[in-house]
């Protein structure tokens, strides 16, 4: 059998976010108001985005430890992930985010015990929304910082830069 432990939710997130924080640094600052098409989120957003999401997850599953999950809870987390995103204005602030509350995430992971990954959360209307473990929806975390990374790369290649990950492959 396989497992999958807090330690190892917590390394691989740390990698993401290290990768995350590599792709912000090396896109201009001058450049954070572009975006891929018109009706997209520029640079700016799509980072203040990546940066507050795991928040509202962290409130969820280390303060709060919610087993069940209302509607009007989920609009409660998002909306104060979103606040708070808004406050990441300048390259700098944001830099700094992605690297200390991904840490502070990180070692919330990393801290976890079986017991607590395989907690079951549930929400409304369960056949449209079934149960998911904490462990499936903290993993969810990483491949939403993912899908979105992916996104900055390509506006990285629109920008005429080589992403690091491509770089470094070409290296090897």
């Amino acid at each position: 059998m396989t497992y999958y432990s807090g330690k190892d939710l917590a390394r691989s997130f740390r990698t993401v976010r290290r990768n995350t924080i590599q792709i912000a640094t090396e896109i201009p600052e001058d450049k954070y108001s572009h975006r891929a098409t018109p009706d997209t989120r520029s640079v700016l957003e799509t980072l203040q985005h990546i940066t507050a999401n795991p928040t509202w997850q962290h409130k969820l599953h280390g303060h709060d430890k919610k087993t069940f999950v209302a509607f009007e809870d989920f609009m409660t987390y998002i909306g104060g992930a979103t606040q708070y995103g808004a406050t990441l204005a300048t390259k700098d602030a944001l830099l700094k985010a992605l690297e200390t509350d991904g840490e502070t995430f990180a070692s919330f992971l990393d801290a976890l015990g079986d017991d607590s990954l395989g907690q079951t959360v549930s929400f409304p209307e369960p056949e449209k929304n079934p149960s998911k473990t904490r462990f499936e929806m903290l993993l969810g975390v990483k491949e939403h910082e993912m899908h979105h990374r992916g996104q900055l790369m390509l506006i990285q290649r629109q920008l005429g830069i080589v992403p690091h990950l491509t770089r470094a492959r070409a290296a090897r």
